[in-house]
């Protein structure tokens, strides 16, 4: 009786396994620290994952007392570079409305790659100055949307925007070329039409992504 019971139990333990890993879903991907001498926890990450360029996101700091109380009275006394590449911009935290202690910058990468967060200011009155990159062991990279993209890889807004860049040197070298012919005014025209079209592509394409 008793190797039936416990062969019932294993039997239960198995068949359920399976159920709770997909209770429990997949783990996000963010970094844990004790910073000011482990006066405070932080936990950082991106605000959504996986993250892929052109999408709006957001810089997620976490942050925790000794005894893993959160913090809620940061207020405006933390701000975060985000740098990638030769890149850097400065963003300010704002308190998320949903988890008490979690605050948010909001931003929309464009590009895919490795990205550094560093914070910087005063927690009750304490230093601080901590950065977090990004890596398979910390917080996810920004990937390319090409890896996502279904039925047609479309380009992506950089992807444009850089293949302007290239043709409006010389689309614009063209009209100068073209401006003591006869017909130079209509080639400028048609130039302005392209470049147009070119921008609207790009716009459209932007804001179908933020939405």
């Amino acid at each position: 009786m008793k190797r039936m019971c416990a062969r019932s139990i294993l039997v239960a333990v198995f068949l359920s396994a399976p159920a709770l890993m997909l209770a429990a879903g997949p783990a996000a991907a963010h970094e844990h620290r004790h910073v000011a001498g482990g006066k405070y926890e932080f936990t950082v990450g991106w605000g959504d994952e996986p993250t892929y360029s052109g999408f709006k996101n957001s810089v997620s700091l976490a942050v925790k007392d000794a005894g893993g109380k959160p913090l809620t009275d940061i207020g405006d006394t933390l701000k975060v570079d985000v740098a990638t590449g030769a890149q850097k911009m400065t963003l300010p935290l704002k308190a998320s409305d949903e988890e008490p202690g979690s605050y948010l910058a909001a931003l929309v990468p464009t590009r895919p790659g490795t990205y550094t967060f560093t914070f910087s200011g005063t927690i009750h009155g304490d230093a601080i100055n901590e950065t977090f990159t990004s890596s398979a062991t910390t917080f996810d990279n920004v990937d390319d949307t090409a890896d996502i993209l279904f039925p047609a890889k479309d380009p992506s807004t950089g992807e444009l925007a850089a293949r302007l860049d290239r043709e409006v040197p010389r689309l614009t070298a063209a009209a100068k070329k073209a401006k003591g012919d006869a017909s130079g005014a209509r080639t400028v025209g048609i130039i302005g039409v392209v470049i147009g079209a070119i921008g609207v592509v790009v716009g459209g394409i932007a804001l179908s992504r933020r939405s």
